[in-house]
Order: structure tokens, then sequence, then C-alpha cells
């Protein structure tokens, strides 16, 4: 069976429902929000590749059947409300009321917070790129002339730990009346990543009772690095439309297409092929992070920081093909 079937089929269902309830208008908004989630997400796909492949089948069946659902209610809808309860000082529940009785005034919240969410987000993607580039072990290099420094500078101890939170730290010296708020949120950021990633690595994916922990450990990774990567379009999407609905079934189409696209990738073994993809995806990372951190100060648009994603892992593609097409 085709393994875009069943999102095609779930997809076609909720447009359905989407149609009935909003007529065209609804509709297109799905559409428009598919779009958004994809384009922002594609990097993240090739990311998440790499890190399923070290997963036991079982566990890459989990990621598309119990990960779906907490990328689409976990990740979009109820992770924002409890960024919004702490930024807000409200509580989860009068936060979720907002969010049902008043989306516009959640989407403002949404926005208000959006200091707490680009500090947490910056700060976890920017250590998933710069932990792969600062690798003294890493060989391979798309863009040599950088990555070969960077692979030597991986020889000092948690260098990326310490250049992140440099990077708190000057956001944070400029945003006196918010500092608290943005290194507290940094910080949950960088203590996340290091217990999560230092789980994900304690255990090999073998057989048995580590099997089982350590697919659950980069279970939980994978869905962590999603919410890092879908911060910035949940807020996105409050400024196409507040209508709460929409915004799940349209972002949660998107999510569903991606994770289906990054267990493909994984069964066709396309990164043993492609073997620059994976230097793109985390170049969009940081791409993605900078713009992340930019927001803190200024506005970002969303179709912006897609375009950067898809320009890096579109040029490491043909980079590959070219390399692979020469060795033929």
């Amino acid at each position: 069976m085709n393994i875009f079937l069943f999102p095609a089929l779930i997809s076609l269902l909720a447009s359905v429902a989407v149609f009935t309830w909003g007529g065209f208008s609804a509709l297109f908004l799905v559409v428009l929000l598919t779009i958004l989630e994809i384009t922002l997400s594609f990097d993240n796909a090739v990311v998440n590749a790499k890190v399923l492949q070290r997963m036991t089948p079982a566990w890459q069946g989990r990621f598309l059947t119990w990960g779906i659902f907490i990328a689409v209610f976990g990740t979009r809808f109820i992770f924002p409300i409890f960024i919004v309860s702490a930024a807000a000082w409200l509580s989860p529940y009068a936060v979720t009321m907002l969010a049902f009785y008043d989306p516009a005034a959640y989407g403002e919240r949404l926005a208000d917070a959006r200091i707490a969410i680009s500090a947490f987000g910056s700060a976890f993607l920017l250590l998933v790129s710069l932990k792969y580039f600062f690798n003294n072990r890493k060989t391979v290099h798309w863009i040599g002339v950088i990555e070969r420094h960077l692979s030597r500078w991986g020889g000092i101890e948690a260098i990326e730990i310490a250049l992140v939170l440099t990077v708190l730290l000057v956001c944070a010296f400029f945003l006196p009346l918010q500092a608290t708020t943005l290194l507290i949120a940094g910080l949950i950021g960088v203590v996340l990543f290091i217990v999560i990633e230092g789980v994900a690595q304690s255990f090999e994916i073998e057989t048995g009772a580590s099997a089982a922990v350590g697919g659950a450990a980069l279970f939980v990774y994978l869905n962590v690095l999603d919410s890092a990567f879908s911060l910035d379009g949940v807020i996105g999407a409050f400024a196409i439309t507040s209508a709460l609905p929409i915004i799940v079934v349209g972002l949660g189409i998107g999510a569903l297409f991606v994770r289906t696209f990054t267990v493909a990738l994984v069964r066709a073994k396309t990164l043993d092929t492609l073997r620059y993809l994976e230097h793109g995806a985390h170049y969009a990372i940081f791409g993605l992070a900078l713009a992340m951190i930019f927001g803190i100060f200024v506005h970002v648009p969303e179709p912006l920081t897609g375009l950067v994603g898809l320009v890096f892992v579109g040029l490491a593609y043909w980079s590959s093909r070219r390399e692979v097409d020469i060795k033929n």
C-alpha cells in the first residue's frame, strides 16, 4: 500500500468536514495553512529521518500513529496554551476558554508570548544545528570551507552550549525589561535539549529493554524537535485566521504529510544516496533559529523563513544528485 494513501484519505475527510462547516473560504484557509506548515517543516522531515533510522520499525510506526496525535493536538494546540499561560500569568483553563470562545484574544496572547516562544525555540534549534556541525568526527562536508573549520572546533567540550548561552545573554542585554522571560525560556530549551539528547544517546537501539527505552527516548526527542519547529508556524497561523478549527485542521494536515514523508525517506534510504541532504537541512535549521532570534526584535515573515529552508534543502539535493551522476 502506498504510504501516502492514509494521509491523503484523512486530508480529504478533514477538508470535506471543513467545507461543510465553513464553505470555500474555510477550505481555502486550510489549504493555505497546510502549505505554510509543509514549507516551514520540510527541513524538519530530513532531520527527523536521520533520527528515525535509529529506531525500530515498531517505533517508526508509532511515530506516524501516536506521534501525529501529539503533533496535531499536543504541539499545535496544548503546548501553545501552556506557553501563553506561563507568559500571561493565566491558568491553562482560562487560556483554553480563550482559545475556544475568543480565538482572536487567544491569538493576541500568543503573539504577546512571542519572546518566550522565540527564545525557547531558537535555543533548542540552535543546539540541534550547532551540535551537527561542531563534530570533530564528522568527515563528510558539503560546504567544506565552513564545515571543516566548525568540525575542528568541535573538539572543545560543549562549545555549542556556550555559544547558545552567549546568544541568550546578548539578547537579554538588549531587552532588559523582558530579560527574565527570555533567559528562563531559553534555558528551558537548552536543558531540554541536553536531557533528551543525553538519554537518547545512552541507549543503543538493538533488542530487548534497551530497544524499548531507546526508542521511547528518540520518540520524545523527535516530538520536542517538532514542537520547536512548529512554534513559529502556530503564531503565523493566527496571522491568517483566528478560527481554531481551521488552524488545527490546516496545520494538522501539513504535519501528517511531513511525518509521512519522513518515514518515506527512511524506507527508501534516501539519505544514504543523497549524502548532502542532511547538511542542507541543518543549515535550514540554523536559518530558522536565527529567524526566531531576530523575531524577538522585529517581525520576520513566515514565508521568508520557509523559503530559506527550501533553498538550503534544494541546493543540498542538487549537489547530492550532481555527485551521484558524476560517480555513475
